[in-house]
């Protein structure tokens, strides 16, 4: 198998992790209760952990390499502003897919960037493509149990088949970034700080308020095993 194709596979698979993570999540019950309330605790610090190791590990280190501190500031900061300004609206309209939209604001632009990263023979790409599934997986998971909770009445396999039918965003990015953006390194840095930028602010914003369980102090450890995996992954590919 060719690389072009290993990178199409890791795409879909990495965009797959949403379903996937929706369908567990459509487990009714889990028993005891408070086992439930931890494991769903610790599945969102869990995705906190990993968005944070592709901050700290590959999105802000890589973007820094292609751009100057100038439009690195300015494309960080720009993330971050952009992602209040989706969160202010998605606020207002009261959707009850205020996660699932969260995961394709960060899903498409590291797909992006996971593209343009192997049409340059960079070997983040592969760390990125675990990354990305990682997180979708927890991130799928969030989605489904706000959606089920924001509408009663909705069907459970009508909300799976959303998240099936978005699955092929992951490989259609990842095609856009090899083909079109591999060429320009500086936007594919841009690219990467403003998501950088986006996803800190979704994980001090929504994600760490959520992760914490009141007299509980396990679900904690959820963003350790999410950053470790950031970790591991990045000394394995290095």
């Amino acid at each position: 198998m060719t690389e072009f194709w290993i990178m199409i596979l890791l795409a879909t698979l990495a965009g797959a992790a949403m379903p996937i993570g929706g369908l567990i999540a459509s487990v009714e019950r889990i028993r005891p209760k408070w086992l439930e309330q931890e494991f769903r605790h610790s599945v969102i610090a869990f995705g906190g952990g990993i968005l944070l190791s592709a901050v700290a590990l590959v999105l802000v280190p890589d973007g820094m390499e292609r751009l100057s501190i100038l439009p690195v500031v300015l494309c960080f900061t720009a993330g971050g502003v952009a992602f209040l300004g989706v969160d202010v609206l998605l606020s207002r309209s009261q959707s009850s897919a205020s996660n699932l939209v969260a995961m394709l604001t960060d899903f498409i632009p590291e797909a992006l960037a996971l593209g343009a990263g192997f049409a340059s023979g960079d070997s983040t790409g592969y760390l990125l493509a675990l990354l990305i599934a990682f997180q979708n997986l927890p991130e799928g998971f969030n989605a489904y149990r706000e959606m089920i909770a924001g509408s009663p009445g909705q069907s459970s396999r009508k909300i799976l088949l959303l998240m099936l039918c978005l699955v092929p965003l992951g490989p259609l990015s990842t095609l856009l970034g090899y083909y079109v953006l591999a060429p320009y390194p500086a936007v594919v840095g841009a690219i990467m700080l403003l998501a950088a930028g986006g996803i800190l602010y979704l994980t001090f914003e929504d994600i760490a308020p959520q992760a914490r369980l009141k007299d509980h102090r396990s679900p904690a450890l959820g963003v350790i095993a999410g950053f470790l995996i950031g970790i591991v992954g990045h000394m394995l590919l290095a």
